[in-house]
């Protein structure tokens, strides 16, 4: 293991073993104190992210921009926070931690025994909401994580979202979508982050006026399995609760190929997404290239 890598993973591990036994104002106090000295700084995760929202806020001044960016890192850093603390929070801090919108629609597709897929943005907290639904709702479900490194930090995420009741599966290695399709069968949860395409093989979306690349899983998941897709938005806002949305179903389309279906689906998916990033696009923590201009300039916009 490199210097760094090692670095990085003590880093983590301070997180986790001393941010969870602060106080929870302390906390607070801690993230946004992070949050604007990385912002100060204007690295390259800032600089990224503000690009991102130049594109999701068009025609917004350099100075929204700023403000958009220095609120989008202290979302950015509460999302740490609260996943730091998450394993030492009470059964009730979790269960009052989230509020979800027309839920019905979960609740609804799983009594149906057809199985649903959440699809998820980075939004806000992902794991918190992955918490409140096995401890508020008691349904266990199964995801899956990016491969990290170095191998321990990994083994530390997985660890820490298999202690929040979650199953998860490593993105890499090929395996992950025959078991997700298996746990879709027999009418269990399965729950995918889907705004950033990690294998370069994804479907090709409109979002907000160009082109970015979505994962092909959730659509295909669905279309092999009978499961109901299910897009979800996240959001903060002033209070401790951070707030949610079950949107309607991504219906499988009725005729084409299941590439064709898989584009609609996906498309169906990003629009669902982006209305939620639109109302709350400083909780979208997107440090990272999404569009297909800004990963390949040759892409560019017409």
């Amino acid at each position: 293991m490199s210097t760094q890598d090692r670095l990085t993973d003590a880093l983590y591990g301070l997180g986790w073993s001393t941010v969870k036994k602060l106080p929870e104002p302390v906390a607070v106090r801690l993230g946004r104190t992070i949050a604007d000295l990385a912002w100060k700084q204007r690295g390259k995760g800032v600089q990224r992210l503000e690009s991102n929202y130049a594109r999701v806020v068009p025609g917004a001044s350099p100075e929204r921009l700023a403000e958009l960016s220095r609120a989008g890192m202290r979302s950015y850093l509460r999302y740490w926070m609260e996943s730091f603390r998450l394993p030492a929070w009470s059964k009730e801090r979790i269960e009052g931690g989230f509020v979800a919108k027309d839920l019905h629609y979960l609740t609804e597709g799983l009594a149906a025994g057809k199985g649903v897929i959440l699809a998820l943005p980075h939004l806000a907290n992902w794991d918190l909401a992955g918490a409140w639904v096995t401890t508020k709702l008691g349904i266990p479900f199964t995801t899956v994580a990016e491969r990290l490194k170095p191998e321990t930090l990994y083994d530390r995420f997985v660890a820490y979202r298999e202690g929040l009741g979650m199953e998860v599966l490593p993105h890499s290695g090929g395996t992950a979508f025959g078991t997700l399709a298996r746990r879709l069968r027999d009418g269990g949860l399965v729950c995918l982050v889907a705004d950033r395409d990690l294998s370069a093989s994804g479907v090709e979306v409109g979002f907000f006026g160009d082109t970015a690349r979505m994962p092909a899983g959730p659509a295909l998941l669905a279309q092999q399995t009978g499961a109901l897709l299910l897009p979800v938005t996240l959001w903060y806002d002033d209070s401790p609760v951070m707030r949610g949305r079950v949107h309607p179903p991504v219906e499988v389309p009725e005729s084409g190929t299941r590439a064709e279906k898989t584009s609609v689906m996906t498309q169906a998916l990003a629009d669902a997404f982006a209305s939620g990033i639109a109302d709350h696009p400083e909780d979208w923590h997107m440090l990272q290239r999404l569009w297909l201009a800004d990963l390949d300039p040759a892409k560019g916009s017409s």
